[in-house]
């Protein structure tokens, strides 16, 4: 939860430097889990739409109104840490010395989105680069080994 208020509350919209990939995956993983819950009375209610109706044939109104304030809800959550995103991904990118441009690959269906999983899942570049030094703290005594990068 550190990490995703970090990069909420100082990082927003920031696009230089560089992130490890703890602080991607964790602001990735809390944004993944907040998405959800805001997802969990829209599609609930839309079943319930869609199973339930009055007489006539409409959706119950109680139900319309929880799906469309769940989905303004989402909709506000998903504009608000936008940027925050794009920006943690453009930084995990620098870190491991590529540049961010390389999140279009995105656009590209499947294999785009296999080969940026790919360079999330790589570990930082040792050492400053054109991007910043190394967010795990160059010149210290970091053991190098899995367990304690990530």
């Amino acid at each position: 939860m550190q990490d995703y208020l970090n990069v909420i509350k100082n990082h927003y919209a920031d696009f230089k430097g560089r992130a490890r990939r703890r602080e991607y995956w964790m602001f990735t993983l809390i944004n993944a889990i907040i998405t959800f819950v805001l997802q969990i009375p829209a599609q609930g209610a839309l079943m319930g739409m869609a199973m339930q109706s009055d007489a006539s044939g409409a959706p119950s109104a109680g139900l319309t109104g929880i799906a469309l304030i769940s989905s303004i809800l989402l909709l506000v959550y998903t504009l608000a840490v936008l940027l925050p995103s794009i920006g943690v991904a453009v930084r995990r990118m620098h870190d491991t010395g590529r540049s961010g441009w390389l999140l279009l690959l995105g656009l590209i269906p499947f294999i785009g989105w296999l080969i940026l999983l790919y360079f999330y899942v790589q570990d930082s570049q040792p050492g400053a680069n054109k991007w910043g030094p190394n967010p795990k703290g160059q010149g210290t005594n970091v053991p190098q080994n899995a367990a304690t990068n990530w």
